[in-house]
């Protein structure tokens, strides 16, 4: 069921155009509470409407939906956690997407069992991961005690064969002999994995002597010797030793080996390489200082046993346990990665469905809730030609929801400026991208990508012009199109997107390219004999450095630059005068074309008077002086300035400078050198087109303002104003039980005619208008810029890269020939067509931003953004990466 208000019978539908945006709507739904999320859901699968906020005045925090926000922010906190840990577990991640359940209608009942497995596997995940930390910690701390009662016993061993004269075993630990006074302060010993750092504990005491205290220690004998044991960080055990060393005053004997395997420590980020380490001191006091240094510089301290048997006894359980707790290790392993895997099936699906539900809860948001209706008014903007499909979504939402009260859509009037939508497709996407850079066109204004399709591309090709060039992107431009749906991951790399967005772009530049590298009678800087040549050199050259000349035939080349020229000395200064005439013809066609779309603009908007008086000076001044100089060039092409009478003199004069021409037009109107007149009453009209010139200033300056402010006046006088709101009612006759009026204020200006502002502006527009016509011309010669130095630069890659080993000869000519062309094909292409390639284009964009643009086409429109799911799960891919 719909209405649409006001009495109105439904437009016709508009055939679709890029010429103009759509005809937009502003449409108003009235949607009943149980049937809103089913409706949002069936809108935001098509994108076709750009809600409006209607609780701006409301803060985030205080809207309806606020909560249901919050639960789906938080599910998805759960997804992105569950997400972490199967990356982190290194187990794949299925691509898989469950269509049905994701496109589908889904009910409060679905969204709460998706809620509850994702609940259940989060818990199950939490626990498995927690007592995996837990037992990672007990496993490290099995470790790093395996470690210090090995180096324990080690130690005590040493001593005691060291006591009893026993030999060191093979491997063993080095021991410093002689007098203390022979130790360094901290005495290491390098040659093995053990090192030590030795303490006097008494002045006249000698090492063996301290090594008998250490030996009763180990035989359990009761003297007042103890000793600390445990592990460091091995980038800290010189630290230990020197703290140790100054607080205990040297009343110490330190023992550390290194561990040479790294400890996973969870909770480092990396392995940790390692010390254990053993610290004797007399006395408790020096004990208690000797554990709290070891424990402040991070140290993890272990109770070992002074007796051999018990020492033993640790290290067999010690043993037993690691051997067992690894077993539980990998059994939780075991059990998590079946657990992620099972996650990692659905978590595709999860992340859309619940990404999709949040957007849903955020656009109910922005609704206004009728408490007399029990219902959800909602305003927006949709295409006119989309209503239709619009209403057979709210229809399905109805079914879907179940109910039998369906969703009202009400069409409105008003005067806000409608968002901007143009309708593209693949291949005018990139080419509409080009525009809305420099500005969206406003709702109803002419849109230029239309005719940035086919002059874009065209202007490139005339800078660029090379059939091989063109041909080399003309084919990776199409491996690009035909592969596109391979390749579509590239428009997920910022680096590659706009090389994949705009490959329609580059396949038409290529196109362009070729054609007029067909017309310039260039491939690869060689030229082309097509055709028959309209020239002929002579069959005696002369000789190197022997000037000679060509003789013309009877015939001329049929299509583009005879192949003759371009063995010619004089070529160049040929085909600069060519390409640079060239560029002013184009150039004025171009702005010609600009300014002419000012009268559909004008014609759109019922603004007639642009037509009258911009339209028309615009153009007569632009032909006046621009145009004039085109006729003169054509005259100037189509006149043979060397051609005889029957008695042999020339018909013509030298053929005249036109740049002197245009140049002596203002400063000397009114006369013509003879040596540079090309016909007859030239002086008279160009006298008549300069005041022509002259006079359409001051049409183009004052007739609108004043025009206008006549207008006004009249208004004024008769007593009209203008309304400064207006009201959107909807009553029984639309359906609904009740009547809710819903009053809003435009900004409207009771009354904003500002004769000074409109002055200004005027002269500010005339007075750009009559310089760009000067600079804008001229800007046009960068296509012949531009030609010239891709022209060249490709000549010189031929001639000093590739042309020299054509020319070699004995048995390196086939290497030499091989690599030259390899480096002669790797600047070309990376030289010619990339960096060139992207200067031109460039170039070519300056041009229709600059010169085309600015002469009908405002660019003041917002973008038309409705929404849609698609944007929104390509937006949270896009901040996920």
């Amino acid at each position: 069921m719909s209405s649409r208000g006001w009495g109105q019978q439904r437009p016709r539908l508009k055939t679709t155009s890029i010429f103009r945006s759509e005809v937009m709507s502003l449409v108003q739904l009235y949607i009943p509470s149980d049937v809103a999320r089913y409706t949002v859901s069936q809108l935001g699968e098509m994108g076709l409407i750009q809600f409006r906020d209607l609780n701006q005045e409301v803060s985030a925090f205080q809207r309806s939906f606020v909560n249901d926000v919050r639960r789906f922010d938080e599910i998805e906190r759960k997804l992105r956690y569950l997400q972490s840990k199967i990356v982190e577990s290194d187990v794949d991640i299925y691509d898989f997407l469950d269509d049905e359940f994701v496109t589908a209608a889904r009910g409060p009942r679905d969204i709460d069992e998706m809620e509850e497995r994702i609940n259940a596997h989060e818990g199950r995940v939490l626990r498995l991961t927690a007592a995996y930390k837990e037992m990672q910690l007990k496993h490290v701390e099995l470790i790093e005690n395996k470690h210090v009662l090995e180096e324990v016993s080690s130690l005590f061993t040493e001593i005691s064969g060291r006591q009893t004269g026993t030999p060191r075993p093979a491997g063993g630990r080095v021991s410093a002999t002689g007098p203390l006074d022979s130790v360094p302060l901290l005495g290491r010993s390098d040659t093995m994995s053990s090192r030590r750092s030795i303490g006097s504990m008494d002045a006249a005491r000698g090492e063996l002597g301290f090594d008998a205290e250490i030996g009763a220690v180990a035989a359990g004998r009761d003297i007042n010797v103890g000793f600390v044991t445990g592990v460091i960080a091995r980038d800290r055990i010189s630290t230990l030793e020197r703290v140790l060393w100054r607080s205990l005053r040297g009343n110490m004997f330190l023992n550390y080996v290194d561990i040479d395997e790294p400890i996973n420590d969870p909770r480092q980020e990396e392995p940790v390489y390692k010390s254990a380490f053993i610290v004797f001191a007399h006395g408790e006091t020096l004990r208690d200082r000797a554990t709290k240094i070891a424990e402040s510089l991070g140290a993890t301290l272990y109770h070992v046993d002074a007796s051999a048997e018990q020492r033993q006894e640790e290290l067999i359980d010690t043993m037993s346990r690691l051997d067992d707790l690894y077993q539980i290790l990998e059994n939780n392993r075991v059990a998590r990665i079946n657990e992620l895997t099972a996650v990692s099936e659905q978590v595709n699906t999860w992340f859309t469905v619940v990404r999709k539900e949040k957007a849903i809860y955020h656009v109910l948001n922005l609704f206004n809730y009728d408490t007399n209706r029990n219902s959800l008014i909602a305003e927006g903007w949709c295409a006119t030609n989309d209503i239709p499909a619009i209403q057979s979504a709210l229809h399905l939402a109805t079914e879907d929801a179940g109910s039998n009260v369906p969703t009202v859509l009400q069409e409105l009037r008003t005067t806000k400026e409608p968002p901007t939508f143009v309708r593209t497709n693949r291949f005018t996407e990139g080419f509409q991208n080009i525009v809305d850079a420099y500005g969206v066109p406003k709702a109803g204004e002419v849109n230029p990508g239309l005719f940035t399709v086919i002059t874009f591309p065209f202007l490139f090709a005339l800078m660029f012009g090379d059939l091989g060039h063109g041909f080399l992107m003309t084919l990776c431009a199409a491996l690009l199109c035909y592969f596109e749906k391979r390749l579509s991951w590239m428009a997920k790399d910022e680096s590659l997107r706009m090389f994949y967005s705009g490959r329609y772009i580059v396949l038409l530049m290529g196109i362009f390219s070729m054609f007029t590298g067909f017309l310039y009678n260039d491939i690869f800087s060689r030229a082309m004999a097509v055709f028959a040549s309209g020239w002929r050199w002579p069959d005696d050259a002369g000789g190197e450095g022997v000037v000679v000349e060509a003789t013309k035939l009877a015939h001329t080349y049929p299509i583009g630059i005879d192949p003759a020229w371009h063995h010619a000395s004089n070529s160049l200064l040929f085909t600069n005068s060519y390409k640079m005439k060239m560029s002013i013809v184009l150039g004025v066609i171009h702005m010609t074309l600009g300014i002419c779309l000012q009268v559909p603009n004008a014609l759109h908007f019922k603004k007639r008077i642009n037509i009258l008086h911009v339209f028309v000076p615009q153009i007569i001044f632009l032909f006046s002086i621009f145009g004039y100089l085109v006729f003169a060039i054509i005259l100037k092409w189509s006149t043979d300035w060397y051609a005889r009478d029957a008695s042999g003199e020339l018909t013509h004069i030298s053929p005249p400078s036109l740049l002197n021409m245009l140049i002596y037009m203002f400063l000397r109107p009114g006369s013509v050198n003879e040596s540079e007149r090309m016909f007859s009453g030239q002086a008279a009209l160009q006298t008549l087109l300069l005041l022509v010139a002259l006079v359409c200033v001051p049409w183009m300056l004052l007739v609108k303002p004043l025009i206008l402010r006549q207008e006004h006046n009249k208004i004024v006088s008769e007593g009209y104003g203008r309304i400064s709101s207006h009201m959107r009612v909807s009553t029984e006759a639309d359906g609904m039980a009740g009547a809710v009026i819903v009053a809003e204020q435009e900004e409207m200006q009771a009354d904003d005619f500002d004769f000074a502002e409109i002055m200004i502006n005027q002269t500010i527009h005339t007075i750009e208008f009559c310089l760009n016509s000067i600079s804008n011309t001229a800007s046009y010669l960068r296509l012949w810029a531009l030609s010239l130095a891709h022209a060249q630069l490709s000549e010189v890659l031929w001639s000093m890269i590739f042309l020299p080993t054509l020319k070699m000869s004995g048995s390196f000519q086939p290497v030499a020939i091989m690599f030259g062309f390899a480096v002669w094909f790797i600047l070309t292409f990376g030289i010619l067509i990339g960096m060139e390639g992207l200067s031109a284009f460039l170039h070519a964009l300056r041009l229709h931003w600059v010169e085309f643009n600015n002469k009908f086409y405002d660019g003041t429109g917002v973008k038309f953004e409705p929404f849609s799911f698609r944007t929104v799960l390509d937006e949270a891919e896009e901040q996920a990466q």
